[in-house]
This record gives C-alpha cells, sequence and structure tokens, in this order.
C-alpha cells in the first residue's frame, strides 16, 4: 500500500484548442507536440487501425524516468475521432517517443541538441512524473519548486480574461496567452486543458496540488455533481458492507471519488487501479520481447471535462466514449527501434507503439 500514484488534474485551459506546446507538456486534448517536426514516425501509427482516419490527441504525458537516464520521453494516447470507431478498443493508440541514446557527432563534435525550446504552459508549468523507484536521486524532480512554479504560472493565469466564464466554472481555467497554432487545419482536435498532478493520498478526499484561486476547488466540483445529478460522487456505498457487489469495482470507485477531478493515474512499474477484475494480461514488447509494465491510466472524469468544453469550438467531442479507465503498459526496458541508431537528424529520437487496454462501464 506504499505506491507512490500521482494524480493528474485539470490546470487550465489552452487559449486556442490548437496552440503548440513542446513535449514536455503534459496535457489533455489538443495538437501532439513531437521532439522535432519530421520525427519520422510511420503514418500508419497516427491512423485509426479501423478506418484509416487521422487519430487525435486524448492525452500528452511527460514521463522521464531517471534510473534509465532518459529525461527527454512523452506518452502520447490517441483515438480515432469517428463516431463508429471511437468505442472500440482497436481505434485506440499508446505512442512512446523518448530521445535515445546513441550519440550523434558532426564534424568530430558531438552534437547535443537541446530540445527544450516551446510555448505556452511548457517546462516551467508542465507536469512531470519522477521515478518512484529513484527517490533520492541526484535527477529527482524537485517537487516543492515544481510546485512553486505551477503556483506562479496560475497567479499569471489569473490575469486573463477567461472564456465562457459561467458554462467552464467547473472545469479547468483558461492559459494566459495563445501561441503558435498547429498548420494541419485537417488533424481532429479534442478541446484542450494542462495538467497538474498531485500525489493520491489514501484515506484522503479533495484536491490536491498547487494552492492557487485560479484552480478548481472542491466547492466547484461539488457544485458540478449537483448540476449534473451527482455525474461523479454517484452513491455513498458502504464499501465492506456491500453484499453481493463487485468488490473490484467498488475499491475502484472509492478511490475515484477521493480525487473526482482525477484524469489519470501515473505510477510507473506499479499496479493499476483495476474498475473489473477481468483485465487482460498485457503483451511483451513488439521491439524487444522484453514484458511491459504498468504506467498510467486515463480515468472517467477525463472524458467529462472533454464533454462540458465541446460547445461547436473543437472538432470532436467524446460524446460515445463508454470506459472506465485505459489502463497503458509500456515496455520494460524502454527499448529504442533499431531502426534509430547510427542515422543523423532525427536519430535522437525512438517511436515505439505501446498498449492500452481498455475496461468499459
Amino acid at each position: 500500500m506504499g505506491e507512490e500514484v500521482h494524480l493528474g488534474l485539470p490546470g487550465p485551459w489552452a487559449e486556442d484548442y490548437r496552440e503548440k506546446a513542446d513535449h514536455y507538456t503534459t496535457k489533455i486534448g489538443g495538437v501532439p507536440d513531437w521532439p522535432t517536426e519530421d520525427i519520422g514516425i510511420k503514418p500508419h501509427l497516427l491512423q485509426c487501425s479501423l478506418c484509416g482516419t487521422k487519430l487525435c490527441l486524448v492525452a500528452q504525458v511527460y514521463a522521464p524516468v531517471a534510473k534509465l537516464n532518459i529525461e527527454s520521453r512523452t506518452i502520447y494516447v490517441l483515438v480515432c475521432p469517428t463516431s463508429k470507431c471511437g468505442p472500440n478498443p482497436q481505434s485506440w493508440k499508446v505512442l512512446r517517443v523518448q530521445k535515445c541514446h546513441s550519440i550523434v557527432q558532426t564534424n568530430g563534435k558531438v552534437d547535443e541538441v537541446d530540445q527544450r525550446k516551446g510555448n505556452v504552459c511548457s517546462s516551467e508549468t508542465s507536469s512531470s512524473f519522477p521515478d518512484k523507484s529513484h527517490e533520492g536521486s541526484d535527477d529527482e524532480i524537485d517537487l516543492d519548486a515544481l510546485a512553486s512554479a505551477l503556483e506562479q504560472a496560475a497567479t499569471l493565469a489569473s490575469n486573463s480574461k477567461k472564456r465562457n466564464k459561467s458554462k467552464h466554472s467547473n472545469a479547468p481555467i483558461k492559459c494566459p496567452v495563445g501561441k503558435v497554432k498547429a498548420d494541419d487545419p485537417s488533424l481532429p482536435v479534442l478541446p484542450c486543458f494542462y495538467i497538474y498532478y498531485g500525489k493520491e493520498k489514501l484515506g484522503g478526499k479533495g484536491i490536491v496540488g498547487p494552492n492557487s484561486s485560479e484552480s478548481v476547488s472542491g466547492k466547484e466540483i461539488a457544485d458540478v455533481a449537483n448540476d449534473e445529478e451527482e455525474k461523479w460522487e454517484g452513491e455513498s456505498y458502504e464499501y465492506d458492507r456491500a453484499l453481493g457487489a463487485d468488490r473490484t469495482f467498488l475499491k475502484f470507485k472509492k478511490r475515484l471519488d477521493a480525487y473526482p477531478q482525477q484524469c489519470f493515474r501515473y505510477s510507473y512499474g506499479g499496479k493499476p487501479l483495476l474498475a473489473a477484475t477481468n483485465l487482460q494480461e498485457s503483451r511483451v514488447c513488439k521491439l524487444c520481447g522484453a514484458p511491459r509494465q504498468y504506467e498510467l491510466q486515463l480515468m472517467s472524469p477525463l472524458s467529462y471535462f472533454l464533454h462540458e468544453a465541446s460547445d461547436g469550438s473543437s472538432d470532436y467531442a467524446p460524446d460515445n466514449w463508454t470506459w472506465l479507465t485505459l489502463v497503458i503498459y509500456t515496455c520494460s526496458k524502454n527499448c529504442c527501434p533499431s531502426t534509430c541508431v547510427g542515422k543523423l537528424g532525427n536519430c535522437f529520437w525512438g517511436v515505439a507503439e505501446e498498449e492500452i487496454i481498455v475496461q468499459e462501464d
């Protein structure tokens, strides 16, 4: 029970859902922020396996692994935007993009490219998740310093005008300044908001993270629950005494109710919070054959926030999602594709398709 779980919680709304950030940014929706313009992703990885439609970004999570000395590593969760394919598990894809360990030399000099060139809500205002097995390392992220940076960013956000304040008073706030937009107008886009994180405290209830007036408050969440017929609070169960109930689901709901804002849960190498006992086993890595391990899972409040923001200003609304959680497994060795070795330019970056398992309502 000592497992450390980080909760991805809703931060500010993007000024424009198509605005660009960088790959160090953790967010929901919007456009994918690839490390380079030409990262060499094979086209089929960005297309629906069922109908061939371009996939849209659901979540982008910056996820370094300190113990493997991998700082530049981001997980992208994508889905087919069509109503026909959206509910089908085969329409979802997860890509792990990371800088590989190969060193590129140019004119006899080591070329160490710094990719930390970003825009809105990046670096200082995005969240990162330290590897729980590497506590005490010099590479570990200073959570207090990060929380302070997030609070400063929220203060800046408070000076900006909120869009549709009455409609979105129950959802993430708006990001302070609009930035460069995505070049491809045909790319389907979900409403975009940025993420901050907090640690789950067992037995606790409420909101964790930066203490800012611009963060979503516990009262706002309560108001949303009342307006939506207590959509996320639900009934008050006696979890240990419910006769004939699915104890796995009751545990899931209890942990969800404790932090009703959680859009995703992150615990590298930890254990997923299951909504049902019949979770299929994850398969081995397609690239190296190593076993995959749990890394994160998307939670149902994510779809609620996206649905609330779908007022015609986005290309796609998740009206047909019925899942309770999406569990993501990644290669335990964090391998890079062999095609990345020995090449220049985008050889710094490896792209691997990982596994996502859907647990339905």
